[in-house]
């Protein structure tokens, strides 16, 4: 086997062992379980200092309205608040969301589809976020249980200026909970305040938790982009797997935020200070998730008042957006061990949409920039290649003379690339080189928002997912739906083909059969692949084939 198929099959199989691993293992990360905090550990963060701001009441001043709460067999009433991003409805007994839909972001290409909804619940299973006091070593909600709404309109405006939305909850003992929204017309932010007021005679020395639930739906893409729980821990992003939560549900450190994600959207619960706290996870065998964030602040001494404060997230998972929300948030968005090529491809992708707004058009221009940077180490490539291929006839006949003694004949051939100063891998080295890019392209591809029902032209509507000419009622063997003719994928094949009749054919017949099944081998890995991701691949195909047509002539 010669050199150059070595090197050939050797990308092939870098290939495959990439695509393997990510359908088997995923963006599987794993942290370290703890044990819940004693009774004794608790009294004693009641003596310490605390940042959440502590008032001391005047028990007079305490009025207990608990005939105005809403009884068990009340109806509960929804209150809609509407911004330009998003509109959601709000559960006054829970006080939470129960649906959440964005404005700009479709559920299908479909210009009828409708907006796009974040929590999937079922109707009977809550809302989100919920905020509970911690059972003393268990991992339920105590209390409160019902609210009532600070408000008598059922429909709050935040188009134009923030608003605000407040619940709250009195217990028989004295103990008052009152958590309040800010909405902002403009920004998927969402501000919470939650304050607690003791007008009893004994510590409350539970900890306050804020949980976020939604229902983990797995999808095609899911093997690709990591889907479930997040936390940013001590400075590292944490991606739990939904199998290791039940081994692994609670766990400590610095966290500056917990998250519930998918391919595209996040929810997110922020601190206002990144501190030393915990975060408990449970996942119900109908999928349903539970993120909870236990906010290590003190008790609450009697007669005393506390408020904590909170940012919420409910939106795309898209760099600028996050960054104006919070810079660490960010780190959501992470494309791996090609993070540091991806990032730059992106904000490079995002920068040319300003000006051409065609994502398509921007993939073009990006590689591109992509050939013009590899120009040099093209050129060197393609004219050992023209090299070799005028060495043809004499390598065969070389293989003809010592056919029957393989270690003479490898030698020979050594000693004519050295004579004739070829490289016998420099027409190998392009490929090489570009397979990083191929790979943060790909990761990328499959994450970023902005390619999410982006169309390209005529009948790619949408680059983050496959191209289908029409549509088939059946299923087509090694093709995930929809069902259609890949016309792009079949034409990117078609260029690696004629690429590759402009490459120097191996030497021996067997080889030569071997490298012409590689266009076919290629073109079925790609038939699944991302429209975006197969318009890049072709068009670099035709560059490639540009400057070597170009080089060949000039070396002629």
């Amino acid at each position: 086997m010669s050199t150059e198929l070595r090197m050939l099959l050797a990308i092939v199989l870098s290939f495959l062992v990439f695509f393997v691993y990510q359908a088997m293992f995923g963006t599987d990360t794993k942290v370290h379980k703890i044990e819940p905090a004693n009774k004794e550990s608790v009294t004693d963060r009641g003596r310490a200092t605390t940042d959440k701001p502590i008032k001391f009441l005047d028990e007079r001043a305490a009025v207990e309205n608990r005939d105005d709460l809403l009884g068990d067999n009340d109806p509960d009433r929804i209150i809609t608040v509407s911004t330009r991003l998003y509109e959601t409805q709000i559960s006054e007994r829970m006080g939470c969301f129960k649906t959440f839909k964005l404005k700009k972001y479709k559920e299908t290409p479909a210009p009828d589809a409708p907006m796009k909804e974040l929590i999937q619940l079922p109707p009977r299973e809550g809302c989100t976020p919920t905020v509970s006091f911690l059972k003393k070593g268990a991992h339920g909600d105590n209390y409160p249980k019902t609210f009532r709404a600070i408000v008598d309109k059922d429909t709050i405006d935040a188009t134009k200026t923030g608003q605000e939305l407040s619940f709250s909850w009195t217990s028989s003992e004295g103990i008052t909970v009152t958590k309040t929204y800010f909405f902002i017309p403009d920004s998927y932010e969402i501000g919470l305040r939650v304050t607690v007021r003791n007008l009893s005679d004994t510590y409350l020395e539970e900890n306050l938790t804020i949980s976020l639930r939604n229902h983990l739906k797995e999808t095609e893409n899911s093997r690709y982009a990591f889907s479930g729980p997040a936390i940013l821990i001590d400075g590292t992003l944490k991606e739990i797997d939904a199998d290791d939560i039940a081994d692994e549900g609670a766990y400590t450190g610095t966290i500056t935020w917990a998250a519930i994600e998918d391919q595209y959207f996040m929810s997110a619960i922020i601190p206002d200070k990144a501190t030393k706290s915990s975060l408990r996870l449970d996942l119900s065998p109908d999928k349903l998730l539970r993120t909870t964030y236990v906010d290590p602040a003190p008790p609450v001494a009697p007669k005393t008042e506390r408020t904590y404060s909170y940012k919420l997230y409910f939106g795309p998972k898209n760099l600028d957006i996050l960054g104006q929300v919070d810079s660490e948030l960010t780190k959501i968005i992470d494309f791996g061990f090609f993070d540091i090529i991806a990032k730059p491809l992106l904000y490079s992708m995002n920068f040319i949409y300003r000006f051409i707004p065609n994502y398509g058009i921007a993939i073009i221009f990006i590689t591109m920039l992509v050939k013009i940077l590899f120009w040099p180490l093209s050129n060197k490539s393609y004219k050992s290649m023209g090299q070799m291929k005028r060495l043809q006839p004499k390598m065969a006949e070389l293989r003809a003379k010592y056919k029957h003694d393989k270690k003479m004949m490898n030698q020979e051939l050594m000693n004519l690339y050295k004579v004739y100063k070829v490289n016998p891998l420099g027409g190998c080295l392009p490929m090489i080189l570009q397979i990083p890019v191929f790979f943060a392209f790909y990761k990328m591809l499959y994450q970023a928002i902005e390619l999410r029902h982006a169309p390209f032209f005529l009948w790619i509507n949408d680059l983050a997912a496959p191209d289908r000419l029409f549509h088939f009622d059946f299923q087509v063997p090694l093709m995930a739906p929809p069902y259609g003719v890949p016309v792009l994928t079949i034409i990117m094949g078609a260029s690696m083909f004629f690429q590759q009749k402009m490459s120097p054919p191996p030497g021996d017949p067997t080889q030569a059969k071997m490298m012409m099944f590689m266009p076919i081998f290629f073109t079925f890995i790609f038939i699944n692949f991302p429209s975006g991701l197969v318009l890049y691949w072709l068009v670099n195909n035709v560059f490639s084939m540009a400057q070597q047509y170009y080089i060949t002539k000039k070396t002629a």
